[in-house]
């Protein structure tokens, strides 16, 4: 079946403002496009499955996704996430994709491997939920046909999706995946992250920034 993964990204330049108490706008503006770099290059390893679409109106990151050559759906009003992939979602029907995947953009420490087991998990017609490490987000949505639930992003959208997939009488995998399941929205995250084992961009951006472990220990005591 003819497949996208879509990555929705508003502006670069004014993003992540709940990290404001941590870190200021153009950190934060340079961590979201390291995020999205980690994002995408996880994606780059499964263009031979399915192709890859930023949904977006940002100019950073069309550039961004001619360098890695992803596709991009044009986010004229640049609302919200879930408006932006409602918009992408009718693009991807119109041009015969029967399955979407979405992910966002701010999951630096997802991989191909985690990406490619999704897509190994999706049913003949249903769906693949990844939730966030503490179960209140979606951060990836395999959709079986491309819409056969609405997609609706907020800070508890986990439950609201399943109970929308139970409803349609298909079948639903939930997958725990320890890279998709790390969002990083808020100040406490940016530990969560640094405690990880691994180099992504994000990571080293943190490091060259002089977050250490007396950072991680503030982040943790706000928890």
């Amino acid at each position: 079946m003819r497949g996208i993964l879509l990555i929705p990204v508003k502006s670069l330049t004014t993003a992540k403002q709940r990290l404001a108490e941590a870190l200021d706008q153009d950190r934060r503006s340079q961590l979201a496009e390291a995020m999205l770099r980690d994002v995408m290059t996880a994606a780059a390893g499964v263009m031979g499955r399915i192709d890859v679409a930023l949904v977006t109106g940002d100019a950073g990151a069309r550039s961004l996704a001619a360098e890695f050559g992803f596709l991009v759906i044009e986010d004229t009003r640049n609302e919200s996430e879930t408006a932006a992939i409602e918009m992408a979602t009718a693009w991807c029907e119109q041009r015969g994709y029967e399955t979407t995947i979405v992910v966002p953009g701010d999951i630096p420490l997802i991989t191909s491997d985690e990406l490619q087991r999704v897509l190994d998990a999706a049913p003949a017609e249903g769906a693949v939920f990844v939730p966030a490490y503490d179960r209140r987000g979606s951060n990836c949505i395999l959709r079986r046909p491309a819409s056969i639930i609405p997609l609706r992003f907020g800070n508890d959208s986990f439950l609201p999706h399943c109970e929308a997939m139970k409803k349609t009488g298909k079948q639903l995998v939930i997958l725990e995946m320890p890279g998709i399941g790390l969002d990083i929205d808020n100040p406490h995250e940016l530990g969560l992250l640094l405690q990880r084992d691994g180099t992504t961009n994000a990571q080293r951006l943190l490091r060259s920034w002089s977050f250490g472990a007396d950072d991680d220990a503030q982040w943790e005591a706000a928890v």
